[in-house]
């Protein structure tokens, strides 16, 4: 879990666990005038933020997003647009650690963020976040601009239960919580070692003390194996070696049904998904290609494409398996104190 103290130690060897492109910083004081262009509303705001954001030439781009859907997901801007997109990913906590750590070292480099509300939030606390005004706003789902509007989300990622069906039969599965107590899942359950806003919202949703107690059964009677990393517990059911997975990005076994692996998914109630989203910085060194790159990501074409990339977009006009499926979001706004007490209780519970 992220913390104030992790933000401050944060920085230093954070390009040797992610492909490192050299940005153009800007300075506190260079504040470009382009940045206006966040709020402007005039009928012809698409027309001027595009030939600024040509005359920058370039955007700077901050992204969890799996490497693999990159390039798909943004060629099309460039090509579309002119305008280069360098890109710096990692995961959530070293994204954010990276662009607070240079912010307060002076340093400005990136233009868009692109990671979990939650850690929107956290750059919205150090007050690095531009508010931003977009006419795309209008064709999303409801709840996915905040008041502030220091952030759009661009999709959900739901969590979902992952199987190997080579192991288990599709009319085996649990069809709910209770179920997992089930003698016949022992030794056969697995988590990611980092989850513990889905941790937090299943007990909110099943009632805090009672939730807590049903995961503390549940270790003591079937046992879960924790493992470090989504992607890594997703290969682990694909590979049989954790036959079901509690919690999974919903993509990913949807990408790896796709390509052919033992693996599928299914929903249990309370299910839970927490919201990705863009958003630009006050101090970015390329704003108006910022805000074309912000203004792309929530357009139906980017949103198609993630869609097709097995992603839940928050366009309102794009479908998703879970259209009809009620979904519980993390909220991002969580006070610090009482997240870092469920990352304790999720860490005393599953990590011992």
């Amino acid at each position: 879990m992220i913390t104030r103290r992790t933000l401050l130690k944060a920085g230093v060897g954070l390009a040797s666990s992610a492909a490192f492109v050299p940005f153009h910083a800007r300075s506190a004081e260079a504040i470009s005038p382009h940045l206006a262009l966040a709020n402007y509303t005039g009928t012809d705001r698409e027309a001027q933020i595009l030939a600024a954001a040509k005359k920058e030439g370039q955007v700077n781009f901050y992204t969890t997003i799996a490497k693999s859907d990159l390039e798909p997901l943004l060629k099309p801007f460039e090509k579309k647009y002119g305008v280069k997109i360098n890109t710096w990913r990692a995961g959530d906590e070293q994204v954010v650690q990276r662009a607070v750590s240079e912010a307060r070292a002076g340093r400005y480099m990136p233009d868009n963020v692109h990671v979990g509300s939650s850690f929107l939030d956290n750059l919205r606390q150090e007050n690095l976040l531009q508010p931003v005004v977009s006419p795309m706003f209008a064709d999303l789902i409801p709840g996915s601009v905040p008041e502030h509007r220091m952030w759009a989300s661009t999709l959900l990622s739901v969590w979902v239960q992952s199987y190997n069906t080579n192991t288990i039969k599709k009319e085996d599965l649990p069809a709910s919580f209770g179920d997992l107590l089930l003698p016949k899942w022992k030794g056969k359950l697995g988590i990611e070692s980092k989850s513990s806003d889905w941790f937090a919202t299943i007990c909110q949703q099943m009632g805090t003390e009672k939730g807590v107690a049903f995961f503390r059964e549940l270790i003591a009677t079937n046992g879960i194996s924790v493992r470090n990393g989504n992607s890594l517990l997703n290969n682990m059911v694909a590979s049989g070696e954790v036959p079901l997975a509690l919690e999974t990005y919903n993509y990913m076994p949807m990408q790896a049904k796709r390509n052919n692996a033992p693996i599928d998914w299914f929903l249990l109630q309370p299910a839970v998904a927490r919201a990705n989203g863009i958003a630009l910085f006050k101090h970015a060194p390329h704003p108006a290609a910022g805000m074309l790159l912000y203004d792309y990501m929530l357009s139906s074409d980017a949103q198609k494409i993630l869609a097709n990339m097995d992603y839940v977009p928050t366009h309102r006009n794009i479908p998703s398996p879970f259209q009809n499926s009620q979904i519980t979001p993390v909220d991002p706004a969580m006070p610090a104190a009482e997240r870092n007490k469920w990352n304790e209780r999720f860490n005393h519970l599953f990590l011992g």
